[in-house]
């Protein structure tokens, strides 16, 4: 072990294993509606592929965050704040998603009518 591993920041494991929770729930919220959004009864279009890539992108950062924050190296700060900042980069782009399938579910149903 070298000097500079030994002066590295390192968080508290409670701290980092709390954040895992969350980051499994979130996950688990983001995979959960990608499931409802494809069983929707409203037939898929072209128009559907940017929510579909916004969604499944974000899902991929937040496994991403949540494959760094399972490994012992996220207890060093900046292996944790790397997590961290995937995680909520996959949140804003899953999120998105959400919000441009909404949009284009409403703008459907409002045109049919």
């Amino acid at each position: 072990m070298n000097i500079k591993d030994h002066d590295e920041h390192l968080i508290e494991s409670v701290f980092r294993n709390g954040t895992i929770t969350v980051v499994g729930v979130v996950l688990s919220f983001s995979l959960g509606f990608l499931t409802q959004w494809a069983s929707n009864p409203i037939p898929w279009r072209l128009t559907d592929l940017p929510t579909l890539i916004l969604i499944s992108i974000g899902i991929v950062l937040q496994l991403r965050s949540l494959a760094l924050l399972l490994k012992t190296e996220s207890l060093k700060k900046a292996v944790y704040d790397r997590a961290s900042r995937l995680f909520l980069s996959g949140v804003i782009v899953s999120g998105s998603g959400v919000f441009l399938a909404i949009l284009i579910d409403t703008v459907r149903l409002l045109a049919e009518r």
